[in-house]
């Protein structure tokens, strides 16, 4: 039997919001996924974009949660943008800190000084996730951009997944500030290199996988590093987004949750314009893309996807068509 996908890496990274919990509630299955991960040898880090709370608050929640976590298993977006900051500008930089005191507080104690007025000429303009944020502070970052301040976004998600449902993220703040100026900020969250970087650096990574949520940002940020990734169904991105992943942003594995690290890997192999994945086909007839399978259980549905994933990819199947085959899958 295929050993578990776990067993080949040593650093099991994980994405928080839809991966790990939905707000205030943990993702069924994490809880007990994260603890069978750290007794199969691997090292667990959570690695999150959102700059809204210290290490030492989520770690708290995580706990709160079941997941026993300190603020030395966590790596945010925010320590993440200030420790490069603190490369980038010189000592006591004049930043407009436009995000939560969490971001604040990380700026000050690398040295910086911080405001939260244009008037005061600042150096830069920093902007993290704050779920609270004032319009007036958007429009003083928006303002001392214009008048030549750097330009920085801890991340640029557009949104984030709640158990409400999905809610504007920072690459909504981010598209504020973005309508008053003509030109992009520096971004150092998922997918970009710092980020990851970082994580790999601080844990001594040798065989890392990334499990994430979001292919935008999770999966298109861990293909960029180098290290394969899991997308899992709990969070922002489905089926669709899955089969709409261009080349570089396709992840290596897929699963219903994180639990699918626990599980040997899916695999789908090619037979000539079909794709095999366990029980499921995916074929073109006549142009028209197939399924086949027994899609009435969970294991199926996600066999019947990856053939289907892996077809649309290679062939360029109709869109249409594929879409129409996932609403068997449930």
């Amino acid at each position: 039997m295929t050993s578990p996908i776990i067993e080949a890496h040593d650093v099991a990274f994980f994405d928080l919001d839809g991966v790990i919990y939905l707000g205030p509630i943990a993702v069924p299955g994490a809880v007990e996924g994260v603890a069978e991960v750290r007794a199969s040898g691997a090292r667990v880090m959570f690695v999150t974009n959102n700059a809204a709370r210290s290490a030492d608050a989520v770690a708290t929640h995580l706990s709160e949660l079941g997941f026993h976590a300190g603020p030395d298993d966590l790596i945010t977006s925010a320590q993440v943008a200030v420790g490069v900051l603190r490369e980038l500008l010189p000592a006591g930089s004049l930043l407009l800190v436009a995000g939560t005191e969490n971001l604040v507080d990380l700026a000050r104690s690398a040295g910086f000084r911080t405001t939260e007025s244009a008037a005061d000429r600042p150096d830069a303009v920093l902007q993290g996730y704050h779920p609270d944020i004032a319009w007036p502070l958007l429009d003083e970052a928006g303002i001392a951009v214009q008048r030549g301040a750097a330009w920085y976004g801890t991340n640029d998600d557009l949104n984030r997944p709640t158990d409400r449902g999905l809610v504007p993220g920072l690459g909504a703040q981010l598209a504020v500030v973005g309508s008053t100026v003509r030109q992009q900020p520096v971004v150092f969250g998922k997918p970009h290199a710092p980020m990851l970087d970082f994580a790999v650096k601080h844990t001594g990574a040798q065989r890392p996988i990334f499990v994430g949520d979001r292919i935008d940002t999770d999966i298109m940020g861990g293909n960029r590093a180098g290290m394969p990734t899991l997308l899992v169904f709990t969070g922002a991105h489905g089926k669709r987004e899955l089969l709409a992943a261009g080349p570089g942003d396709r992840p290596s594995h897929i699963g219903a949750d994180l639990r699918a690290l626990l599980q040997p890997p899916r695999v789908a192999t090619q037979q000539g314009q079909a794709w095999r994945c366990g029980t499921a086909a995916a074929a073109l007839r006549d142009g028209v893309a197939t399924l086949e399978g027994d899609l009435g259980t969970q294991a199926g549905q996600l066999d019947a996807l990856w053939a289907l994933a892996n077809l649309v990819w290679t062939t360029g199947a109709d869109g249409h068509d594929a879409l129409r085959l996932l609403d068997q899958l449930h």
